[in-house]
């Protein structure tokens, strides 16, 4: 291969490498099992276990967003169809400790839903 082309497919793997990487930023593994935003709020501590501080933050105020099929793009697009309404979701930050080797994360669920994930450090050895 020529010594250009090489130069450019390096760039070209290395930015389609963190594509792949960065594609679940918003899921984790518990164990041998993912979690993953739009999860169920029992279901993730069902697989996560025990939250070391559960934090309630209150309400959020959320439009009510519809999703239908889309005219063009093919047989998986959708629209979001904005109904005027809204809706009060509660919110609540549970932070998990999966020991001092991992890193600890906050979860955020919104209406009993996953909403976000966040890394907080790294974890710690908890005492009996």
């Amino acid at each position: 291969m020529p010594k250009s082309s090489t130069a450019f497919i390096r760039p070209l793997l290395g930015a389609l490498a963190l594509f792949v990487i960065a594609e679940d930023a918003f899921a984790l593994r518990c164990g041998n099992r993912l979690v993953q935003e739009g999860m169920n709020e029992a279901r993730v501590i069902e697989l996560c276990g025990e939250p070391v501080f559960v934090q309630d933050l209150g309400y959020v105020l959320r439009p009510v967003i519809l999703k239908r099929p889309a005219a063009t793009g093919g047989a998986h697009a959708v629209r979001r169809v904005h109904t005027g309404y809204h809706e009060h979701l509660y919110v609540r930050e549970l932070t998990f400790n999966f020991g001092p080797r991992r890193l600890m994360r906050i979860m955020r669920f919104e209406g009993g839903f996953l909403k976000s994930i966040e890394t907080a450090g790294y974890g710690y050895l908890e005492k009996d």
